[in-house]
């Protein structure tokens, strides 16, 4: 597993990456600077700068709030605020440690996605 930091504004919300094939190929795309948009008042989803591997995953997943998941069929980060029903091509790559609220912004939302280990911003 890998610590890992969202940044949001002056906020920094841990998670931790699951220690997984899929896991493993998110964390080397690391650090990441992504814009978040709401999806059908579910999820926040962005666009990532390739696909991410995740041979070896179950082929479907049921979302619970705070997931951090990959939606293969279209090669997208979605993270879930809102439970949401078993959706195939989902994986899950890792979760929230605690509240996301600052996620929960309308509008795009710019975030960093970095290892925990990697020097914080200065504010």
């Amino acid at each position: 597993m890998l610590r890992i930091h969202v940044i949001v504004g002056n906020e920094t919300l841990s998670a931790t990456v699951d220690d997984t094939r899929a896991g493993r190929d998110f964390a080397r795309l690391l650090p990441l600077e992504l814009t978040l948009s709401d999806y059908n008042g579910i999820e926040k989803v962005a666009d990532l700068p390739r696909g991410i591997d995740s041979g070896g995953a179950p082929a479907s997943y049921t979302p619970k709030p705070g997931d951090i998941t990959y939606y293969a069929p279209w090669g997208n980060l979605a993270i879930f605020h809102k439970p949401f029903r078993t959706s195939r091509g989902l994986v899950r790559l890792g979760a929230f440690d605690g509240p996301i609220d600052a996620l929960l912004k309308d509008g795009v939302i710019p975030i960093r996605i970095e290892a925990a280990d990697a020097p914080l911003r200065p504010e």
